[in-house]
């Protein structure tokens, strides 16, 4: 099972995210955000945005939004892998 270990906030929307199996990439928040809901609202601020954490391998906003390490693994930009 893919978790996230690591996830560092770059600016621009962008989180920098390392899995459980080494591979490394580049969560673009800005395809997140041309969604619509309650939860995404807050996340359209860069200043809320950047407080995301991981919890349990997922990534994480203080609002309750929880991202699929799975999902992000499919469909993060690949930067390097182990």
């Amino acid at each position: 099972m893919i978790k996230l270990v690591e996830a560092h906030y770059l600016g621009d929307f962008r989180v920098a995210l390392v899995f459980s199996d080494g591979r490394e990439g580049i969560f673009l928040g800005q395809d997140l955000l041309k969604r619509s809901g309650p939860l995404l609202i807050p996340l359209q601020d860069e200043a809320y945005f950047k407080r995301v954490f991981i919890d349990a391998g997922a990534l994480c906003w203080p609002n309750g939004l929880e991202l699929s390490p799975q999902r992000l693994y499919e469909t993060c930009r690949v930067v390097a892998t182990a």
